[in-house]
Protein backbone atom coordinates (compact mmCIF):
# COMPACT_ATOMS: atom_id res chain seq x y z
CA UNK A 1 0.00 0.00 0.00
CA UNK A 2 2.87 2.39 0.76
CA UNK A 3 6.32 2.45 -0.80
CA UNK A 4 9.04 4.93 0.17
CA UNK A 5 12.42 4.92 -1.58
CA UNK A 6 15.36 7.22 -0.86
CA UNK A 7 13.33 9.77 1.10
CA UNK A 8 15.14 12.89 2.27
CA UNK A 9 13.29 15.50 4.34
CA UNK A 10 14.21 19.07 5.19
CA UNK A 11 13.09 21.85 7.51
CA UNK A 12 14.41 24.81 5.58
CA UNK A 13 18.11 24.07 4.95
CA UNK A 14 18.32 21.51 7.77
CA UNK A 15 18.05 17.87 6.72
CA UNK A 16 16.08 15.59 9.07
CA UNK A 17 15.71 12.33 7.09
CA UNK A 18 18.43 10.65 5.04
CA UNK A 19 17.66 8.12 2.29
CA UNK A 20 14.81 6.46 4.16
CA UNK A 21 13.28 3.48 2.37
CA UNK A 22 10.41 1.32 3.57
CA UNK A 23 7.29 -0.45 2.41
CA UNK A 24 4.05 -1.12 4.24
CA UNK A 25 1.62 -3.79 3.08
CA UNK A 26 -2.13 -3.25 3.04
CA UNK A 27 -3.56 -4.10 6.46
CA UNK A 28 -0.17 -4.06 8.18
CA UNK A 29 0.54 -2.30 11.48
CA UNK A 30 4.02 -0.76 11.67
CA UNK A 31 5.39 1.05 14.72
CA UNK A 32 8.21 3.58 14.33
CA UNK A 33 10.58 3.72 17.28
CA UNK A 34 13.71 5.68 18.12
CA UNK A 35 15.04 8.35 20.44
CA UNK A 36 13.62 11.87 20.50
CA UNK A 37 14.82 13.66 17.37
CA UNK A 38 15.39 10.43 15.46
CA UNK A 39 12.94 11.47 12.73
CA UNK A 40 9.76 9.59 13.61
CA UNK A 41 7.45 12.63 13.50
CA UNK A 42 9.25 13.96 10.44
CA UNK A 43 8.62 10.71 8.58
CA UNK A 44 4.90 10.87 9.34
CA UNK A 45 4.75 14.53 8.27
CA UNK A 46 6.53 13.57 5.05
CA UNK A 47 3.93 10.92 4.36
CA UNK A 48 0.98 13.29 4.86
CA UNK A 49 2.76 16.26 3.25
CA UNK A 50 2.96 18.76 6.12
CA UNK A 51 5.69 21.19 7.21
CA UNK A 52 8.65 19.50 5.52
CA UNK A 53 10.21 19.56 2.07
CA UNK A 54 10.95 16.12 0.67
CA UNK A 55 12.97 14.46 -2.04
CA UNK A 56 12.76 10.86 -3.18
CA UNK A 57 10.01 8.47 -4.20
CA UNK A 58 6.76 8.30 -2.24
CA UNK A 59 4.04 6.08 -3.66
CA UNK A 60 0.64 5.17 -2.21
CA UNK A 61 -2.08 2.79 -3.37
CA UNK A 62 -5.57 4.08 -2.67
CA UNK A 63 -7.10 1.18 -4.57
CA UNK A 64 -6.12 1.86 -8.18
CA UNK A 65 -2.45 0.89 -8.00
CA UNK A 66 0.57 2.74 -6.66
CA UNK A 67 0.53 6.47 -7.45
CA UNK A 68 3.37 8.93 -7.01
CA UNK A 69 2.08 11.33 -4.32
CA UNK A 70 5.33 13.14 -3.55
CA UNK A 71 4.12 16.40 -5.10
CA UNK A 72 0.55 16.18 -3.76
CA UNK A 73 -0.53 18.69 -1.09
CA UNK A 74 -1.75 17.34 2.24
CA UNK A 75 -5.45 17.82 1.47
CA UNK A 76 -5.17 15.72 -1.69
CA UNK A 77 -3.42 12.94 0.21
CA UNK A 78 -6.18 13.07 2.83
CA UNK A 79 -8.84 12.78 0.12
CA UNK A 80 -6.98 9.77 -1.26
CA UNK A 81 -7.40 8.01 2.08
CA UNK A 82 -4.43 8.96 4.26
CA UNK A 83 -5.47 9.99 7.78
CA UNK A 84 -3.10 11.77 10.18
CA UNK A 85 -3.36 12.21 13.94
CA UNK A 86 -0.81 14.83 15.04
CA UNK A 87 1.07 14.64 18.31
CA UNK A 88 -0.51 17.92 19.48
CA UNK A 89 -4.02 16.63 18.54
CA UNK A 90 -5.09 19.95 16.88
CA UNK A 91 -8.64 19.82 18.18
CA UNK A 92 -11.09 22.70 18.00
CA UNK A 93 -11.19 23.24 21.74
CA UNK A 94 -14.18 25.61 21.65
CA UNK A 95 -16.31 23.12 19.73
CA UNK A 96 -18.12 20.15 21.21
CA UNK A 97 -17.07 16.56 20.68
CA UNK A 98 -19.80 16.06 18.07
CA UNK A 99 -18.89 19.30 16.29
CA UNK A 100 -15.25 18.20 16.13
CA UNK A 101 -16.35 14.95 14.54
CA UNK A 102 -18.62 16.65 12.04
CA UNK A 103 -16.36 19.49 10.99
CA UNK A 104 -13.66 17.24 9.59
CA UNK A 105 -16.15 15.11 7.66
CA UNK A 106 -17.90 18.17 6.25
CA UNK A 107 -21.28 16.62 6.94
CA UNK A 108 -23.13 14.60 9.54
CA UNK A 109 -22.78 10.97 8.55
CA UNK A 110 -24.63 9.14 11.31
CA UNK A 111 -23.47 5.70 10.20
CA UNK A 112 -19.79 6.60 10.19
CA UNK A 113 -20.17 8.45 13.49
CA UNK A 114 -21.78 5.40 15.08
CA UNK A 115 -18.95 3.13 13.97
CA UNK A 116 -16.35 5.57 15.26
CA UNK A 117 -18.09 5.98 18.61
CA UNK A 118 -18.31 2.21 18.99
CA UNK A 119 -14.51 2.18 18.93
CA UNK A 120 -14.38 4.86 21.65
CA UNK A 121 -17.53 4.34 23.74
CA UNK A 122 -16.31 6.78 26.41
CA UNK A 123 -17.00 9.61 23.96
CA UNK A 124 -20.70 8.76 23.66
CA UNK A 125 -21.56 10.52 26.91
CA UNK A 126 -19.47 13.58 25.99
CA UNK A 127 -20.89 14.56 22.62
CA UNK A 128 -22.01 17.96 23.89
CA UNK A 129 -18.86 18.69 25.91
CA UNK A 130 -16.35 21.25 24.59
CA UNK A 131 -13.10 19.56 23.62
CA UNK A 132 -11.22 22.04 25.80
CA UNK A 133 -12.92 20.60 28.88
CA UNK A 134 -11.75 17.02 28.28
CA UNK A 135 -8.82 15.22 29.88
CA UNK A 136 -5.71 14.50 27.85
CA UNK A 137 -6.72 10.90 27.28
CA UNK A 138 -10.22 11.87 26.23
CA UNK A 139 -8.81 14.44 23.83
CA UNK A 140 -6.55 11.81 22.30
CA UNK A 141 -9.50 9.50 21.72
CA UNK A 142 -11.35 12.38 20.08
CA UNK A 143 -8.36 13.23 17.88
CA UNK A 144 -8.25 9.68 16.56
CA UNK A 145 -12.04 9.49 16.23
CA UNK A 146 -12.13 12.76 14.30
CA UNK A 147 -9.60 11.49 11.77
CA UNK A 148 -11.55 8.24 11.39
CA UNK A 149 -14.59 10.26 10.30
CA UNK A 150 -12.82 10.68 6.94
CA UNK A 151 -12.74 6.86 6.56
CA UNK A 152 -9.02 6.58 5.77
CA UNK A 153 -7.37 3.45 4.42
CA UNK A 154 -4.00 4.38 5.92
CA UNK A 155 -3.87 5.89 9.41
CA UNK A 156 -0.76 7.74 10.59
CA UNK A 157 -0.50 8.35 14.34
CA UNK A 158 2.17 10.44 16.07
CA UNK A 159 2.75 9.40 19.71
CA UNK A 160 -0.94 8.64 20.38
CA UNK A 161 -0.28 7.31 23.90
CA UNK A 162 2.44 9.62 25.16
CA UNK A 163 1.81 10.54 28.79
CA UNK A 164 -1.41 8.52 29.07
CA UNK A 165 -2.31 6.16 31.90
CA UNK A 166 -2.04 2.42 31.12
CA UNK A 167 -5.83 1.97 31.17
CA UNK A 168 -6.17 4.58 28.42
CA UNK A 169 -3.32 3.04 26.45
CA UNK A 170 -5.17 -0.26 26.58
CA UNK A 171 -8.39 1.39 25.37
CA UNK A 172 -6.65 3.07 22.45
CA UNK A 173 -4.71 -0.11 21.68
CA UNK A 174 -7.94 -2.09 21.59
CA UNK A 175 -9.45 0.40 19.15
CA UNK A 176 -6.41 0.17 16.89
CA UNK A 177 -6.56 -3.63 16.93
CA UNK A 178 -10.22 -3.42 15.90
CA UNK A 179 -9.34 -1.00 13.10
CA UNK A 180 -6.64 -3.28 11.76
CA UNK A 181 -9.13 -6.14 11.81
CA UNK A 182 -11.25 -4.17 9.33
CA UNK A 183 -8.28 -4.03 6.94
CA UNK A 184 -6.97 -0.58 7.85
CA UNK A 185 -3.23 0.02 7.52
CA UNK A 186 -1.53 1.66 10.51
CA UNK A 187 1.80 3.48 10.75
CA UNK A 188 2.45 4.80 14.23
CA UNK A 189 5.30 6.56 16.02
CA UNK A 190 5.20 5.47 19.64
CA UNK A 191 7.61 4.25 22.32
CA UNK A 192 4.93 2.46 24.33
CA UNK A 193 5.68 -1.25 24.53
CA UNK A 194 2.02 -2.15 25.16
CA UNK A 195 1.21 -0.92 21.67
CA UNK A 196 4.41 -2.17 20.08
CA UNK A 197 3.52 -5.71 21.14
CA UNK A 198 0.28 -5.50 19.17
CA UNK A 199 1.98 -4.38 15.95
CA UNK A 200 3.13 -6.60 13.09
CA UNK A 201 6.53 -4.93 12.78
CA UNK A 202 8.80 -2.38 14.42
CA UNK A 203 10.94 0.02 12.43
CA UNK A 204 13.86 1.72 14.16
CA UNK A 205 14.95 5.22 13.21
CA UNK A 206 18.39 6.46 14.25
CA UNK A 207 19.47 10.04 13.49
CA UNK A 208 17.13 10.32 10.52
CA UNK A 209 18.04 6.96 9.02
CA UNK A 210 16.47 3.52 9.10
CA UNK A 211 18.37 1.51 11.73
CA UNK A 212 19.03 -2.19 12.10
CA UNK A 213 20.33 -4.59 9.46
CA UNK A 214 17.13 -4.44 7.39
CA UNK A 215 15.14 -1.68 9.06
CA UNK A 216 13.04 -4.11 11.07
CA UNK A 217 13.61 -5.09 14.69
Amino acid sequence: MLEVVGLNAFYGPAQALFQVSLSVARGEWVVLQGLNGAGKSTLLKSLIGLEVRTEGSLRYDAGAGLADIGAWPAHRRARAGIGYVAEDRRLFTGLSVRENLQVVAGRHDAAVEARVLDLFPALKSMLGRPAGQMSGGEQQMLAIARTLMTEPGLLLLDEPCEGLAPVLVEAIGGALVALQATGMTLVMADQNQLLAEKADRLLLLVAGKVGGPSGAV
